[in-house]
Parts: structure tokens; sequence; C-alpha cells
């Protein structure tokens, strides 16, 4: 399991990577389409909501390498490997119940918001916007799912 939530994590990075890129992309181009006089409406909306995906498919890409939210100060403290596993268990939890909810009300905000459309792109439902909040987030539950699983794995069987 370990190898494909790996491989699901280096896809999930391209994704936000790509995303970012596409977003650089349009500032460049409204910036160069402002100082030759052109307007080009689209690419503010094209630069919001591809930042949204990046930020939001990026934050939840780091819970599986453990960059992402640590509370490092107590648990570099602890000695015993027991209990930073415990404190560790703790935290993961309430990331994943944080990311349960957050893939739920996604769900219901992108069903609400689906059929609203761009104010510049006006044949694009702003749905797709939405939709990184139930995909961030259920991708974000599979790995802290598996840092969990992992926690109680070596609390009740000694395995690492």
């Amino acid at each position: 399991m370990s190898g494909f939530i790996k491989n699901l994590n280096k896809l999930h990075i391209f994704i936000s990577a790509s995303f970012l890129a596409i977003f650089l992309v349009t500032v460049i181009l409204q910036v160069f389409s402002r100082l030759l006089g052109i307007a080009i409406l689209w690419t503010q909306d094209v630069a919001m909501y591809s930042f949204i995906w990046s930020v939001f498919m990026g934050g939840t890409a780091m819970i599986y390498p453990e960059k992402h939210f640590a509370f490092t100060s107590l648990i570099d403290k602890l000695k015993n490997e027991k209990y930073k596993r415990i404190i560790h268990l703790i935290i993961i939890s309430l990331i994943f119940f944080f990311l349960a909810l957050m893939f739920y009300y996604g769900i219901i905000v992108t069903e609400k918001f689906w059929n609203y459309q761009w104010v510049n792109l006006p044949q694009m439902k702003r749905g797709w916007t939405w939709l990184c909040l139930p995909v961030s987030s259920a991708l974000g539950c599979i790995y802290s799912a598996e840092k969990i699983i992992n926690d109680i794995n070596y609390l009740i069987l000694g395995v690492k």
C-alpha cells in the first residue's frame, strides 16, 4: 500500500505544481497584456482559481511527507518512542477528522455552486473550482489514514 500511496503523492504534488505553473503563466500574461494596453479579461479568473487549486492540493500533499502540520516541540522533547507515537496518533487523527469534515462539506459546496459561472469565462462552471475541496481532502484523508494505521501497528504490534 505504501508504494501506491507514495506514487499517488507524487501525482498529487505534480497536479499542485501544474496549477501553480498555470497561475504564474497567467499572471505574467496579464502583466504583459496590461503593459501593451490589451485587455485579456479571463486571466484574472484563471489565475485566481488555479492558485486556489494549487494551495489546496499542495497543502494536503504535504501530509504524506509530514511537512504540512506538525507540533515538533513536544514530540522532540520526549525520549520514549511509544509516547511520541501516541502524540503523533492524536495529532494525525485530528488532521484526519478535519479533512473528513472538509471532504463532506466540500461535496455539499461543490454541488451547491456547480452551475455558477465564472465572471469572465461564462462557458466555465464554477463547480470545477470548488471541486478542489473534496479532491484535496480525500487525498489528505488517504495519507493521514495510512499514518494512523502505521501508528496503531507500532503501538499494538511493535511494527515500525
